[in-house]
């Protein structure tokens, strides 16, 4: 057992939102350092973040409105870097894409992943190295993998048999021999929400290493001359905190390894062990350790090749909720306070499920605070809800506000920074917000927030 797993049998205690107890009145004004941003603080008793006031983002940018801590991200992407050092660390960009984090990622010397052309347009637009990019995908279209020929991406990653004859033939058509890896599901549990979790058998995702699926899928790809097998890939879910799961695959995908070339002499240079790793949401959450997780995946892999006497493949890693998810935060102002007595009381912000449905969508867990100022007033149970025409539009479920919050007052709520942004709707005609930038006191637009011209474009 290495030493960033848990013991045998032990797993992540995920409780239900309604059986979390809510903040204690003594935590109010406190910012934790392992949940905000780490630029974040209190000034004057407003909340701060990349050195800029949230009452200055709320007037010169509107809500919601995301904001995104600049140095935190760019921080953890050097943290990968540095922790997986003479592996590949390709940033997942459905978690939140646009040009300037492209040009981040470029920057700090990650690659990237995309599923859609439209995450590989927006790359390409800015220059990203297309050797760097790799396509995913369950479903990928005729046009999305001659895009990806032409554009000549580092890797596709196939999830079918039906893709593999698709792509096979597309490289013929085209002249190229793109490089491809095989997306296994290892049937290891992830300890996570059904939705998110995705190594189990039953689900869209892979071909499966039980049934045989992953094994026939190497045939497939060896007989096809215009397909370049270079590796296995694997991603048991997201928001996992439990890593004992990414020991187990790794296990299972260098068994497979080992098949391969006892079945058919070939070994496979390339192991992509995927992303999922969790964050901290609320009080008592704890993230893996980047160092040792990575340490600990190098050493399970190096072990069992050793083993089976082969060599060490080059490893890939797939973060995107620990890069950016951190380092983001929303923030709403208050409208309609209304107090069910003998309750809670619901807190009426001017956004909602529509800017984040991830608590509608699988019981999402957020802290959330007073921003525009802090309070010494009595602690009263909150939940904080959104603005559209659903019982469940629900931001955070059930924690303390002060008893003097007002309408006018700016809430904000912590590591949004993952799939907000990218699960955000039009529910209801509410325009998708800006997203923002802080970073040395200084605030810029790097998505602008949608209008109602926006909202009408198109419609005849």
């Amino acid at each position: 057992m290495s030493r960033f797993a848990h013991p045998a049998g032990d797993r992540h205690a995920e409780m239900l939102p309604q059986e979390r107890p809510p903040l204690a009145p003594a935590d109010l004004n406190r910012i934790n350092p392992a949940i905000w941003p780490r630029t974040s603080s209190r000034t004057d008793g407003a909340l701060t973040v990349g050195g800029v006031d949230v009452r200055d983002l709320a007037r010169d940018h509107g809500t919601p409105l995301y904001v995104l801590d600049e140095d935190d991200v760019r921080s953890r992407m050097r943290d990968y870097a540095t922790a997986f050092a003479g592996s590949e660390v390709h940033y997942a960009g459905k978690a939140f894409l646009c040009k300037e984090i492209v040009r981040w990622l470029q920057a700090e010397g990650l690659g990237l992943d995309v599923a859609s052309n439209g995450e590989l347009a927006v790359a390409l637009s800015v220059g990203f190295p297309a050797e760097r990019i790799t396509m995913h995908g369950n479903n990928k279209s005729v046009a999305e993998l001659t895009r990806a020929l032409e554009a000549g991406v580092g890797h596709i990653v196939v999830d079918s048999f039906d893709e593999i004859a698709r792509l096979g033939y597309l490289a013929e058509q085209h002249g190229k021999r793109p490089k491809v890896m095989i997306r296994v599901t290892t049937g290891v549990e992830a300890h996570t929400h059904e939705f998110i979790a995705t190594a189990h058998d039953d689900q869209k995702f892979g071909l499966s290493l039980n049934t045989g699926a992953a094994a026939e899928a190497v045939r497939r790809i060896l007989a096809l001359p215009q397909l370049e097998l270079v590796g296995l890939h694997s991603h048991i879910g997201s928001q996992i905190v439990d890593t004992a799961g990414f020991e187990v695959a790794a296990r299972r995908l260098t068994a497979l390894l080992v098949q391969i070339k006892d079945e058919h002499g070939v070994v496979l240079p390339e192991l992509d062990l995927g992303g999922g790793y969790g964050i901290a949401y609320v009080e008592g959450d704890e993230a893996p350790d980047i160092k040792e997780l990575a340490d600990g995946l190098r050493e399970i892999v190096t072990k069992v090749c050793k083993d089976a006497g082969l060599p060490v493949p080059r490893l890939t890693v797939e973060p995107g909720r620990t890069i950016v998810g951190p380092g983001g935060i929303t923030l709403y102002e208050v409208g309609t306070i209304k107090d069910v007595e003998g309750l809670r009381t619901y807190v009426s912000v001017d956004g909602g499920m529509s800017d984040n449905v991830r608590t509608a969508l699988y019981g999402a867990e957020y802290t959330a605070a007073l921003a525009s100022r802090d309070s010494e007033a009595e602690p009263m149970l909150s939940r904080l809800v959104g603005k559209h025409c659903e019982s469940g539009d629900i931001i955070v479920r059930d924690f303390y506000l002060p008893a003097d919050l007002a309408p006018g007052d700016l809430i904000a709520v912590a590591a949004t920074g993952a799939y907000c942004r990218s699960l955000a709707s039009n529910y209801n005609y509410l325009p998708k917000p800006a997203v923002v930038a802080v970073s040395g006191g200084v605030s810029r637009v790097i998505v602008q927030g949608e209008t109602e011209d926006d909202l009408l474009r198109g419609q005849l």
